[in-house]
Parts: C-alpha cells; sequence; structure tokens
C-alpha cells in the first residue's frame, strides 16, 4: 500500500467510498450523495495547501483517503484545518487510515498549519482510536447536533497541535 496526492482519476473512486457512508453510514453527515461532477469539484478544492491523499494498493486502487479542509471562513482561522478519513470497508483495520491520515498530517505541517481539528461521529469508535493513535486529543463533545436515520446524533472533537 502506498500513498499519493488524489488526482481527478481517482474521483470515481473517491466518490464510491464516500456515497457508501452517505447512504449507511454516519461518518458524515451529508444525506444525499454526491455527483461525480460534484466529486470533481471537491477534488479540484483539495489540491495545493489543502490536499486529498488518497492510499492504492499494488494494483492501484484506492483503499481509502484523507484531506484537509479550511477549517472556518474568518481569516483568524486561516492556520487551522479540519481534517476527514474514509477507508473503504473491505480494508478497514488493515492501517490504511493511519496510513493516509499521517501523509495529510505531514503534508498540513509543511504547508504551514498550526493545528488539525477532527470532528467524528460518537459511534465512530475506530475513528477516534485512529485520531488518538496519530496525536489527537479530545476536546470535547458536541450532543445531538445532528440527526441521520431517525436518531440524534453527537459529535466527538479531537485537535492535534503540528
Amino acid at each position: 500500500m502506498e500513498t499519493r496526492l488524489a488526482h481527478p482519476g481517482d474521483a470515481e473512486a473517491i466518490l464510491e467510498i464516500y456515497n457508501a457512508e452517505v447512504l449507511g453510514g454516519v461518518a458524515t453527515f451529508d444525506l444525499v450523495p454526491r455527483t461525480l461532477a460534484e466529486q470533481h469539484r471537491w477534488l479540484d478544492e483539495h489540491t495545493g495547501i489543502h490536499p486529498c491523499v488518497v492510499a492504492v494498493d499494488d494494483d492501484g486502487t484506492v483503499a481509502g483517503f484523507a484531506s484537509i479542509s479550511p477549517y472556518r471562513p474568518r481569516p483568524a482561522y486561516l492556520t487551522t484545518v479540519e481534517d476527514s478519513v474514509y477507508v473503504r470497508p473491505d480494508t478497514r483495520g488493515q492501517g490504511v487510515g493511519k496510513l493516509v491520515l499521517s501523509e495529510v498530517l505531514a503534508l498540513a505541517g509543511a504547508h504551514g498549519f498550526h493545528t488539525v481539528i477532527a470532528r467524528i461521529n460518537s459511534d465512530g469508535q475506530g475513528s477516534i482510536a485512529l485520531h488518538h493513535a496519530c496525536g489527537f486529543a479530545l476536546v470535547g463533545t458536541e450532543r445531538e447536533i445532528g440527526r441521520k436515520f431517525n436518531r440524534w446524533l453527537d459529535v466527538v472533537v479531537m485537535q492535534r497541535m503540528l
């Protein structure tokens, strides 16, 4: 397994991984699957200082991805980013998440960011453990701030200083 920056040819694979969570999981609070055109626009936004990294296996199949995005639009937040990590279900538990998160954190540091925020559904114990293993600390829990699949969802906020 190796990591590299995502490119437009990865859009369909990233879309498949992401939309599986939209339709069947709570790792994202999106309720409507992305279109391929929307995924291409998202990839366009995740280049330069806000990259997307993919993990690919020996045959080039995308096993997972991680990205950083601006945290908030106000200028005082410019040195803070938020991460996202998604792994194909059949490759979970194999180190893919740690691989892409570690790489995107290294890029965030190289790009001069000061801190990374992770906002994780409280049911996502694997993601919480992954972030903890990558040096994130618990900041707090936002109670019942999302609603999906007819239930209220809490969000755990974690932070890592770079």
